[in-house]
């Protein structure tokens, strides 16, 4: 991997001021700071200035920037609420998968049809609902925050049934990957997956254990995190190249190994400064570097529109039907399904993915974006509706 020690920098300089500028812009305008992040790359890449090129070096970044944010993600899972949702929660996200994941399918066939069953067409059409089933609730747990509704049951709901619908949405990744490949048969997909899963349960109680002794004897210290980082990437290793499972799995399960540990706060925000600083802003604007808005024609801009209005509604429609199953009362399992329908850095790293792997156009980069923005922008407003109280019916005399 050859590269410009000066281009690198200039890079790297022009990439870190135009994300910091982009995300401030975005957070102005009420939407994640990743949503301008992408902008800015957009704006530097092929589609606008043209001023960085999408090097293998700025890739390396990019793919690091992935597994600090997966490791990150899983250090924020909450065990204990999972617990206490318990099956609610479980029975929310399979449905919030297995939703979205028919709908993406089929408006994919749709739109562009498919040539059969292991097919190219076909597993890009599975790969499109893969990218629906993510769940990212930043702006709904901010939003509940602010209604003062973040400890009520539909909210603990909604943040249980999300870190479960990212675990479930990650495995179906790892095997819509596996069975790309047409020299691998999906039974030694699954077993391998089955696999990998048995090997970190298992050797993630072990160095929990580890970890926990080590944080009792140097609490609140800096080598904690570095341990911390260097399992992650540990993870991602073994993950990749010893079960063939994509290396953000092996990231996310080291978050999780280590996320009852006393110090899995001070962990998440000392990988959060890195990720924040640098890593973050690379991987954020290497998906705009990789799109080019010249290729985009109409139909792919009306397939963006339909994306994003089936993307929000198949969660609407998943998780609100089963709360309604689950004895919610309409009004709460309409929350439910508005809750789970924001998308964030997930389904930017699965789009990410399936674009290394082939599975996804760069062009398709447009519809993910756009189902971020507008999925949160309307939620919060959505949310504020459902949660207003009911004015007093006033009785004619």
């Amino acid at each position: 991997m050859e590269f410009d020690t000066s281009t690198v920098i200039r890079d790297l300089c022009i990439i870190t001021i135009f994300a910091k500028a982009f995300g401030l812009l975005a957070r102005k305008c009420k939407v994640p700071d990743v949503a301008g992040e992408i902008i800015a790359g957009l704006i530097l890449g092929p589609s606008v200035l043209n001023l960085v090129q999408n090097s293998d070096y700025l890739s390396a970044m990019a793919e690091i920037g992935v597994i600090m944010l997966m490791f990150s993600s899983g250090l924020s899972t909450n065990l204990r609420q999972l617990k206490k949702t318990g099956l609610k929660s479980t029975m929310i996200a399979l449905f919030g998968v297995f939703v979205p994941l028919i709908f993406g399918t089929v408006i994919y066939v749709a739109f562009f049809g498919t040539a059969g069953i292991g097919s190219d067409k076909f597993y890009k059409a599975i790969f499109t609902g893969t990218i629906l089933t993510a769940t990212s609730v930043s702006i709904t747990a901010q939003t509940l925050k602010d209604l003062g509704k973040i400890k009520d049951e539909v909210a603990t709901t909604v943040l249980s049934a999300a870190i479960i619908d990212d675990v479930i949405g990650i495995l179906v990744l790892t095997l819509v990957i596996g069975f790309k490949d047409p020299e691998v048969q999906p039974l030694i997909v699954l077993l391998k997956t089955v696999l990998f899963f048995v090997f970190a349960a298992g050797m993630g109680y072990i160095i929990f254990r580890l970890f926990k002794l080590f944080d009792k004897k140097y609490p609140h210290t800096r080598r904690i995190p570095i341990l911390g980082l260097a399992l992650a990437f540990g993870m991602s290793y073994i993950a990749d190249a010893v079960f063939g499972v994509a290396d953000i799995t092996g990231a996310f399960c080291a978050g999780v190994i280590l996320c009852s540990l006393k110090d899995s706060d001070y962990i998440n925000r000392k990988m959060d400064v890195n990720s924040y600083m640098i890593f973050g802003p690379v991987f954020f604007c290497s998906i705009g570097l990789k799109t080019d808005l010249t290729q985009i024609d109409t139909s792919i801009i009306v397939f963006s529109l339909a994306f994003v209005f089936v993307g929000m509604l198949a969660k609407v429609i998943g998780c609100g039907f089963i709360s309604k199953m689950m004895k919610y009362s309409n009004r709460d399992s309409l929350k439910i399904g508005v809750g789970m329908m924001t998308r964030g850095e997930i389904a930017l790293i699965v789009a990410q993915k399936g674009l290394a792997f082939g599975m996804l156009n760069p062009a398709f980069f447009t519809s993910v974006i756009l189902l971020i923005v507008i999925s949160s922008v309307l939620t919060p407003i959505f949310l504020k509706i459902l949660y207003k109280d009911k004015k007093p019916e006033t009785v004619s005399t």
